[in-house]
């Protein structure tokens, strides 16, 4: 008797399995449109008695419909399952390796996500073995890490090589000034200058971009204690400008201004608190989609609100030097948020790049902060091609720096 109910308790248990498939199958192959939910519990079905045909599947559908299926606490453990499924895919499998390492990227962001960092970390590290180093060192140096950033870089990239891009040269020489080898910075970022100059001079990239790297190149040169060659590439970009003031670019533009921005946000790092594993930072120099891992984004932008607050209540204090550096740290959030959301009106950061400029004129004696806010809107003007103005901003620059009498102020409306 005990024989005979045990096995029709299997034949039930059977019976239950072949009906979750058959289900799983008939759901699949309907002509309804599942929820991502749906899709998901009829993959994990199949995978289970079919690993070598949907295994592929279930990690594609755990990859990319994940961020449907619950709120971010959740996530994580979806894409954890991912990884484990993507593990589990046969040595030979097509693409086995790409599907695992985009199961461990979306892990990571996710862990990021939720502040899991220490997880995304390790993550990161995996990765960094098999796949493009760069997350793992923008992490670092959202942790403070810039040594290590800097190292890995080292060993990574070689200058010249053609699928090293802007970006990484950018990110690069940023994390060798944060650790302080300003000198390997500024070959690293003088090789970039270089670049662009033969590939603007052959019209191959917008005279914009050069602009913008002689400058933010003047500014580590003049930290570097470099005066000469600082005030050499500043006249270089003043020349590029007066080009630009008379006849536009020469060459197609494209979608230029993450490098403006870009290099905008990395020249207000000084002005941040120092990035530690506890109180991360962005990696200043890395463009924010780009990298920016979803914690330290969130916290960034974030911060608008407090500083809007004391930007208030230091112009009401009358602690104009105070307020010169908040309402700068202020801008340089606003532009990045505007930039990489798309929202592109120059109306709406025209008034703050003015401002800048309006409360640097009323700080006596200081030359430096004026000539950095007429900086920062120069370098804005360009972005949004309003080159004479951009041009007439950097010559009172370059004369507020280098001597010279500048012109005279002119009021804008």
């Amino acid at each position: 008797m005990h024989h005979t109910e045990n096995r029709g308790h299997m034949g039930n248990a059977r019976k239950f399995d072949e009906d979750a498939v058959l289900r799983a199958r008939v759901a699949l192959l309907g002509s309804g449109r599942l929820t991502a939910r749906e899709e998901l519990e009829a993959y994990r079905v199949l995978a289970e008695v079919s690993p070598r045909a949907y295994l592929p599947k279930l990690v594609q559908v755990l990859v990319h419909r994940s961020y449907d299926l619950g709120n971010a606490e959740l996530r994580p453990a979806l894409y954890a399952e991912a990884v484990a499924a993507a593990r589990r895919l046969d040595a030979e499998a097509p693409n086995r390796d790409e599907s695992l390492r985009q199961a461990l990227r979306s892990y990571e962001l996710a862990l990021f996500a939720v502040g899991r960092r220490a997880e995304g970390r390790v993550v990161c590290e995996e990765l960094a073995r098999t796949a493009p180093y760069g997350r793992l060192a923008l992490v670092l140096a959202e942790e403070g890490r810039h040594a290590e950033a800097a190292e890995l870089y080292g060993r990574q990239v070689t200058p010249g090589d053609a699928d090293v891009s802007d970006w990484t040269l950018i990110e690069w020489a940023a994390e060798l000034d944060a650790a302080g080898r300003r000198e390997e910075a500024l070959k690293v970022f003088g090789g970039l200058v270089d670049d662009t100059r033969h590939r603007v001079a052959e019209d191959r990239a917008p005279l914009a971009s050069s602009v913008w790297k002689l400058n933010h190149y003047a500014g580590m040169l003049r930290a570097a204690g470099h005066r000469r060659e600082e005030a050499a590439a500043r006249r270089e970009a003043l020349a590029l400008l007066a080009r630009l003031a008379q006849g536009g670019e020469p060459a197609s533009r494209g979608n230029i201004r993450a490098t403006w921005v870009t290099l905008f946000a990395l020249s207000g790092r000084p002005a941040e608190p120092a990035a530690t594993p506890e109180s991360p930072l962005p990696p200043f120099g890395a463009y924010p989609f780009h990298g920016w891992s979803p914690d330290t984004r969130e916290a960034y932008f974030g911060s608008v609100p407090a500083l809007e607050r004391e930007v208030v209540a230091l112009r009401e204090s009358g602690d104009l030097p105070g307020l010169v550096t908040a309402h700068r740290r202020l801008t340089v959030r606003r532009a990045l948020h505007r930039e990489t959301r798309g929202f592109r009106d120059e109306e709406a950061l025209c008034p703050v790049f003015d401002e800048g400029v309006a409360l640097a004129r009323r700080l006596p004696a200081s030359p430096g902060t004026l000539a950095q806010a007429l900086t920062d809107r120069s370098m804005f003007l360009a972005a949004v091609e309003r080159y004479a103005e951009a041009h007439a901003d950097f010559v009172e620059v370059v004369a507020l720096l280098d001597g010279g009498t500048p012109p005279p102020i002119v009021t804008r409306t």
